[in-house]
């Protein structure tokens, strides 16, 4: 049975602030009558890999800990502006730049690697020169899968703005998925769980290209597609909670992983997948491996790079400095 350490901590956490403070403090610095932390993940991935820990919470009278699930990274990024997010799992170039413009967070961790492929109902792509003149759709432009898409595409001989139409019609992941189950979009850039849905909804549609192995294939490693962050001044007054937390969110996807069966049941009961079935297919594709910062700091370095040598808007404007990474 996996113990999860959080509590544990937060209860130690709890009992030094009675004893110094005269009272339990939360991390936002309000002076309330408990601690409350809060982790703001995203709905898929990123939420499947900790289902475990949020599964531990569940029925905890008081837990001192919230994992609050969210559709999209925008929602994220505000819970991180308005000072709601003590831990937050956003795309890493979306931290790159809530760390460039100034918001107090450090990299902790990748928990998510690369889960895009080049999906639909084409059956006359066998290769990526197949693509010329095709029509491929990709959600929000300037966004990770359109550039690291794009950067492909180039590194194949293809000239994104020239050999190929690129469509940014449907404002979000689910709409292109559904658009390309239903027929209405005949190649798209979609990530799992989408990708499980997707075929759920169409037996004829079919993955063209894993664009994490082409990646992979050109830059000796994988995609480090999410990141974990925490607040600067929980790692400056609570190290052991970041550590905890870290623990437990690693306990809990390598769990996924060794039992997806199991995990499948969890990932439906809770609403991040709509079915079983969905969720056990879903499984493998998601990039559930998860890796500290320290561990991999160049790897994450290179693949920022790629995406600030084709636009450094996309990453903030400038690459992150060291202190970035904890």
């Amino acid at each position: 049975m996996l113990k999860f350490t959080i509590m544990r901590v937060l209860y130690v956490f709890c009992i030094l602030s009675v004893i110094l403070l005269g009272n339990c403090s939360n991390r936002t610095g309000r002076n309330d009558q408990k601690t409350v932390v809060t982790i703001a993940t995203l709905k898929g991935p990123s939420a499947m890999g900790m289902i475990k820990l949020i599964d531990s919470l569940d029925g905890v009278e008081e837990p001192g800990i919230k994992v609050q699930i969210v559709n999209e990274p925008i929602q994220v990024r505000k819970m991180m502006l308005d000072g709601k997010a003590d831990f937050a799992v956003l795309p890493t170039t979306m931290a790159a730049i809530t760390y460039n413009k100034g918001l107090e967070y450090r990299l902790i961790a990748i928990p998510v690697w690369g889960t895009l492929f080049l999906f639909g109902n084409d059956s006359t792509i066998t290769r990526w020169e197949d693509l010329r003149h095709k029509k491929v759709h990709v959600m929000a432009r300037g966004m990770t899968p359109d550039v690291l898409f794009q950067y492909l595409l180039e590194k194949h001989g293809l000239d994104p703005q020239k050999d190929i139409t690129l469509d940014y019609s449907f404002p979000t992941h689910i709409d292109l998925a559904n658009a390309v189950a239903a027929g209405r979009a005949e190649l798209g850039v979609i990530s799992e769980p989408l990708v499980s849905l997707v075929i759920q909804k169409n037996k004829l549609v079919r993955a063209v290209f894993d664009l994490n192995s082409e990646w992979e294939k050109i830059q000796g490693s994988p995609i480090a597609q999410t990141a974990l962050l925490v607040r600067d001044d929980i790692i400056e007054n609570d190290p052991r909670l970041v550590e905890a937390v870290l623990n437990d969110y690693e306990k809990s996807s390598l769990w996924v992983n060794q039992n997806p069966d199991s995990a499948a049941v969890l990932i439906a009961r809770y609403g991040i997948l709509p079915n079983t079935e969905v969720a056990l297919q879903a499984i493998p594709g998601s990039g559930l491996y998860f890796v500290r910062a320290r561990e991999i700091r160049s790897k994450i370095t290179d693949y920022l790079n790629v995406f600030y040598n084709m636009n450094p808007l996309i990453i903030g404007e400038k690459m992150p400095d060291e202190t970035f990474y904890y």
